[in-house]
């Protein structure tokens, strides 16, 4: 069974050893992804703004790695305040709606103050 790395092009997934998704077989593991736009390396403001860009980059790495979100079977949020709990639901609810993974929510600092939010997904193909 192969291995293929996907990057997303983060000047973090060389510096920390990363890769923004591994795919193993008909399984995407997608790796905690933050709210940066990668393409200017800058950090909206808003935990809304940054979730959006989180699933931008995440759904571009399935599509590489020849999946969709349709195959997201998991997803972990991590939020640095509870309170933006009811700011990014219907975000979710817009993207995974109708595919209502498993999903946890989890309150807790991330590495850089600027950063609101990380989600990662698993995805099964089949």
């Amino acid at each position: 069974m192969t291995r293929k790395l996907i990057s997303s092009g983060s000047p973090f997934e060389k510096t920390a050893g990363y890769s923004r998704a591994v795919v193993k077989g008909d399984w995407c593991f997608v790796s905690g992804t933050t709210g940066y736009d990668y393409a200017t390396m800058t950090m909206p403001e808003t935990v809304e703004e940054q979730a959006r860009n989180c699933l931008k980059t995440i759904e571009g790495a399935l599509k590489e790695a020849g999946f969709s979100l349709s195959d997201v079977v998991r997803n972990h949020y991590y939020v640095t305040d509870a309170s933006f709990a009811d700011r990014v639901f219907p975000i979710f609810g817009e993207m995974f709606g109708d595919i209502r993974p498993a999903a946890t929510m989890i309150v807790c600092d991330l590495i850089r103050p600027e950063m609101l939010i990380e989600i990662e997904v698993t995805a099964l193909r089949g």
